[in-house]
């Protein structure tokens, strides 16, 4: 550093000696990168997800949405036989058809959503 008593060192000098190493003292990564971490990943596994099943959207006006009672029918944007939205944590992840399973609904992945964010 600059010293103002010393007039030999004025304001712009550099040592390059005083630059202390930012991973100094930080534990080294053992993986190389790219390489799969398979031991770590283990640790996620009970990290619990919500999983949404969307068949359709519609909109309507909060007067017609009043006007809904028992029985009343409201038409999905989708048709009978197309995809729907299967979301993890409300993000789109795949698209799949409806199965029966016994007695409950379920869904048979049929497609896998390429992620925008890379």
């Amino acid at each position: 550093m600059s010293d103002p008593d010393n007039p030999e060192t004025g304001t712009g000098d550099f040592n390059p000696n005083e630059i202390s190493d930012p991973n100094e003292g930080k534990e080294e990564n053992p993986f190389e990168i790219g390489e799969p971490m398979a031991s770590d990943v283990t640790a996620i596994y009970d990290i619990p997800v919500q999983i949404s099943a969307v068949l359709g959207r519609s909109s309507m006006k909060v007067s017609q949405l009043l006007k809904l009672g028992r029985g009343a029918v409201i038409e999905l944007d989708r048709k009978v036989g197309e995809s729907i939205d299967i979301y993890v944590n409300n993000r789109l992840v795949a698209r799949g058809e409806v199965v029966v399973v016994e007695d409950r609904l379920g869904i048979t992945m049929t497609e896998i959503v390429k992620s925008e964010q890379s």
